[in-house]
């Protein structure tokens, strides 16, 4: 599943490449057929994120305006392509839920768990079962400390809880956890305010990289050599799908195991 970076540079393309002009909008598969007709043709007045769900704000005149509401799940993605002035549009491939096209470029959505039409009021809805999000100028880290310190959950499980924070997925959650030498399975009780403060500090700087530069960059340049990456076209990581491996760090070996049906992974010796 994409992580927050994710949909905050996808909101940031389809704000450059359709916002403030009509888009046509369809839905070949056609089970957003109704939804997308409602919005076929209005102006894209802007995209935006909370967390992992992505929201198109269409021209609604006096009224807030409908909203388009896209999760993508595990499966879903969005598939950009140009269009080339004078050349017919491209056929859809796939199951496409919904076809976004502007004047220069055309978008394809497949796949996704969540592609709903939804109001201002649904959408306050939607947001407000989120924790704060990293990547938000808004967030309120505040708000996310005052749950965790009251959970005896695991902190491993609270980083993934969207209501908790919104935007972290399984990369970020173990990277941090590693960072900042903490055990995935300490409460959120036993977790210090300093310690929360540093790793929030941390997350909102690890994660405005991975927006920058389009990939998720968590290993220090002092540990950045020995073993490759768990893929070859992803950077290294401390402790994520590096199982067995010795710690970039101390040389202990990775464990993992399975926390609220999630791989978590740790070093038993640099994390406590």
């Amino acid at each position: 599943m994409p992580e927050g970076h994710t949909l905050h540079r996808l909101a940031r393309l389809h704000q450059r490449r359709f916002a403030g002009a009509p888009v046509a909008v369809s839905s070949p598969q056609g089970r957003f057929a109704a939804s997308a007709a409602a919005v076929d043709g209005r102006v894209l007045r802007r995209a935006s994120v909370w967390g992992k769900h992505l929201f198109h704000h269409y021209d609604g005149g006096s009224s807030g305006g409908p909203v388009v509401h896209v999760h993508l799940g595990l499966y879903g993605t969005f598939t950009e392509w140009a269009r080339p002035s004078g050349v017919p549009l491209p056929d859809p491939v796939g199951q496409v839920r919904m076809r976004m096209v502007g004047a220069e470029y055309g978008t394809d959505l497949r796949g996704p768990t969540v592609c709903e039409l939804i109001d201002d009021g649904l959408l306050g809805d939607v947001v407000g079962r989120l924790g704060p999000d990293p990547l938000r100028s808004d967030a309120d880290p505040a708000w996310a400390w005052n749950r965790i310190t009251k959970s005896r959950r695991p902190i491993g499980a609270l980083l993934m809880d969207q209501t908790v924070i919104a935007g972290v997925g399984n990369v970020y959650r173990n990277e941090l956890l590693f960072r900042h030498h903490i055990d995935p399975y300490r409460t959120g009780q036993r977790i210090s305010e300093a310690e929360f403060d540093a790793a929030w500090t941390d997350l909102v700087a690890l994660m405005k990289v991975g927006l920058r530069r389009g990939k998720i960059i968590v290993v220090r340049p002092e540990h950045d050599h020995g073993a490759p990456s768990y893929r070859p076209e992803r950077p290294r990581t401390y402790v994520y799908r590096r199982a067995g491996e010795q710690c970039r760090v101390c040389g202990a070996t990775i464990r993992t195991a399975v926390l609220e049906g999630r791989n978590v992974f740790w070093c038993p010796m640099c994390q406590r």
